[in-house]
């Protein structure tokens, strides 16, 4: 469905070539700014982005903001909460940025970040997590966390296979399993499918090697419930060795391959998941790159985010590297009761953001921006969320935050 709402600004495209981003100076950037507070962080976050490219490259760059449409907004504008021409923009143009979208729960319309996931194909969800100094943690060591989880995105139970109990469909898959394998099913059941491919989970976790061997990182742990769930999760773990082998062997090795030594090459290991939630907490600098599927990777992201401060400090990006499509997103949710209240942290979506400067190769964008950040938090200025477990904290509203960290451009070193 075309809308006709999109502006395109004056500017030039990014283009993906051989795997390779290519950004003009002045590149053409889709933003959403997402539902309930997501105007009051997106307008704080761009007001840093433009300073921080201003800061660094003068009038020689600058991102040309191509305003696209999604959730309550294009419901309102286009009575549709995800139109074909937001999709048709981000394939034409490559990058997007966005806020929070809303996602009713137990009924309504699917989560639009899910649609968006899927439509697009972006398989991997990435999501750095580390501390930053001054940020409260309930945990002891929180500067130990230094973890960059790869989340597959397009298959596991997020593939959206499921039917509800009592239904006619339910209960055809109910009698084929009783017919045909002799599964002994409840009859009031709901019923969900979990595929797991090898390709999805090959081109996952190439990606997370890749990631790591780019970023000089020293292991990629892949995290499973290969035990119980022999043939999905556990098949995950073995196409991932089998990848290595394939692939990677000048680079990488798999954890029996060498005992644990890998030399001078990447290590690539594996845990299942409930102990890696337990290793994570009591051994957290053992892990460096982890790759899993989509529900492991939904918990294992928000836990391990709440030990450097919570998902308000988290990033995260969708992205899928064999076109170069990518979405960058702040990963918490609406909190809708503090909409247009200039409140809530954007530290989320400016970290996701600094990852979207470093996907384009503005690494100096980069660089001023965590020194900034990390200065910020240092001073104890923070919003209403750190404030309240912070002694001795000056809070502030969610614009002043952003103005706090461009003010410590020129005197972050």
């Amino acid at each position: 469905m075309k809308t006709g709402l999109i502006q395109v600004p004056d500017g030039e495209k990014i283009i993906f070539k051989e795997g390779i981003i290519q950004t003009p100076d002045h590149p053409i950037i889709g933003f959403i700014e997402g539902d309930g507070t997501g105007p009051d962080i997106w307008k704080a976050s761009k007001h840093l982005f433009d300073s921080a490219v201003e800061f660094c490259y003068g009038d020689k760059r600058k991102i040309a903001w191509m305003e696209l449409y999604a959730g309550e907004k294009a419901n309102k504008l286009a009575n549709t909460y995800l139109p074909e021409e937001t999709l048709e923009k981000i394939r034409e143009y490559q990058i997007a940025v966005k806020g929070p979208l809303t996602t009713p729960i137990g009924g309504g319309f699917r989560s639009l970040n899910v649609t968006l996931r899927q439509m697009l194909d972006l398989f991997a969800c990435v999501r750095p997590v580390r501390y930053f100094p001054g940020v409260p943690s309930p945990v002891k060591n929180p500067e130990d966390i230094n973890v960059v989880i790869f989340r597959e995105n397009t298959e596991d139970v997020y593939a959206g296979f499921e039917f509800p109990t009592r239904s006619e469909q339910a209960k055809k898959i109910i009698d084929f399993c009783k017919k045909e394998f002799g599964w002994n099913i409840k009859p009031d059941s709901g019923i969900g499918i979990k595929p797991i491919s090898e390709t999805g989970s090959k081109r996952l976790i190439r990606s997370a090697i890749q990631y790591a061997l780019a970023h000089g990182r020293n292991s990629v742990t892949l995290v499973h419930k290969g035990n119980i769930m022999k043939y999905t999760e556990g098949a995950f773990l073995n196409w991932g060795y089998e990848l290595v082998r394939e692939e990677f062997a000048d680079s990488a090795v798999c954890w029996n391959d060498c005992n644990g030594n890998p030399g001078n090459k990447l290590l690539v290991k594996d845990t299942i998941a409930d102990i890696f939630l337990q290793q994570i907490l009591t051994r957290p600098r053992e892990f460096d790159v982890v790759a899993t599927m989509n529900l492991n990777g939904d918990y294992i992201s928000d836990a391990i985010a709440a030990q450097v401060g919570g998902i308000g400090i988290a990033p995260g990006a969708n992205i899928n590297y064999e076109n170069g499509y990518a979405i960058f997103e702040a990963t918490h949710g609406t909190a809708p009761k503090y909409a247009n209240l200039d409140k809530v942290n954007p530290s989320s979506l400016i970290l996701s953001g600094v990852m979207m400067f470093e996907y384009i190769g503005w690494n100096e964008v980069v660089d001023v921006i965590i020194r900034a950040l990390t200065k910020t938090y240092q001073d104890r200025i923070v919003t209403y969320d750190f404030a309240r477990l912070t002694t001795g904290a000056q809070e502030v509203k969610c614009s002043e935050f952003a103005g706090a960290v461009v003010a410590r451009f020129s005197n972050n070193s």
